[in-house]
């Protein structure tokens, strides 16, 4: 396990992390400190416990709208698979009957040059 040391709102803390995490952690520690900035900047000094929780709740907003997003945009993904497949299906039809059209066609224009071909003498 890596070890990084993280600041938020001035303060530092030692946190375990998995190998090559570190930077990752490092990210989100300092995403963190600007929300508890931003309210410490708001609010003024409530309490480290209570800035804490505040930011904790603007972060848990902020996943929630980006989860209903990701819901609306998995929904509209769905709408566009299945109109793909049954534009796909239709086209797949299209392509038979027009395949099963031009071979009926190949045939009678095959009969029709049998019949205009000159018989041979016998």
């Amino acid at each position: 396990m890596a070890q990084v040391t993280v600041t938020i709102d001035g303060k530092a803390y030692r946190m375990a992390c998995d190998e090559g995490q570190e930077e990752h952690l490092i990210g989100l520690a300092e995403r963190f400190d600007r929300y508890v900035s931003h309210l410490k900047d708001s609010f003024g000094e409530i309490g480290d416990q209570r800035l804490t929780v505040m930011a904790g709740i603007m972060v848990m907003d902020e996943l929630s709208e980006v989860q209903k997003r990701l819901m609306g945009m998995e929904s509209e993904i769905a709408t566009l698979r299945k109109t793909r497949d049954e534009a796909l299906s239709k086209a797949d039809r299209s392509d038979a009957a027009l395949t099963g059209a031009l071979g009926g066609l190949a045939q009678r224009m095959e009969a029709i040059a049998e019949k205009l071909s000159p018989k041979p003498a016998t």
